[in-house]
């Protein structure tokens, strides 16, 4: 090597500091060990500064995170993410009713006060719109189609680009919307107005619920995050 080219690596090595992997793009576990999540808090339901009901329970067994025990829980990240990639696959029993937290901000309900994307048995509510069926996110956006699988692992790949959503499931695009467009009024279960979608969190913590009936549990797998950069 002559010195011209060593002193040339040199400078490059003082002046182009190495960049971490975690920080280069790259997928990540969300749970990459079995036990109880780490990094990881069990809320309420209906408001995520509230500790969740006595029996909820939140485990990894073999890779698979199963929510189960009490109804009405949420697992939400102590991390926020912004602009990222998420990948993961669910399984839901005939009365199951869960849901993925998008950008939650730390007390409220997900549904409302960040992003909630649906993930619904059509069997747990038969009268249900079809915004709060699997694909939909949670009373205001309806998927393009329902193409979820009943009793069967479902695929979700989600991508957030500050007010860009895009869902796939399955394969199929069922979401590709610019929320700074969308400014209807959300109704609250308790009938109060929420903030219209344009007006909901561009950063917060991500998160998965149990609110199905008849002890069937939610079942995530491979689940997976990639921080844009």
């Amino acid at each position: 090597m002559s010195p011209m080219i060593r002193n040339v690596r040199t400078l490059l090595s003082l002046v182009l500091p190495a960049v971490p992997l975690a920080d280069a793009g790259q997928f990540k576990p969300l749970f990459p060990k079995d036990g109880i999540p780490e990094r990881w808090v069990v809320r309420a339901w209906s408001d995520v500064a509230k500790p969740g009901p006595e029996g909820a329970q939140w485990v990894v067994e073999k890779g698979v995170l199963n929510g189960g025990g009490a109804r009405g829980s949420w697992l939400i990240s102590e991390a926020e993410f912004s602009d990222f990639d998420l990948y993961f696959e669910f399984k839901l029993g005939p009365q199951g009713n869960s849901g993925c937290a998008l950008r939650s901000p730390t007390a409220g309900d997900p549904a409302f006060d960040g992003l909630e994307l649906q993930m619904a048995d059509y069997r747990y509510n038969t009268k249900a719109a079809d915004s709060e069926l699997t694909g939909g996110l949670y009373r205001a956006l309806a998927p393009r189609k329902q193409v979820y699988r009943p009793e069967e692992w479902n695929r979700y790949e989600i991508t957030l680009r500050g007010p860009q959503v895009r869902v796939v499931l399955n394969g199929t695009v069922i979401l590709d919307h610019d929320l700074s467009k969308e400014n209807t009024v959300i109704r609250r279960h308790n009938g109060r107005d929420a903030p219209a979608l344009r007006d909901r969190p561009r950063k917060g913590r991500i998160g998965f619920q149990n609110l199905s009936r008849g002890g069937s549990p939610v079942l995530i797998r491979n689940a997976r995050i990639r921080v844009a950069r």
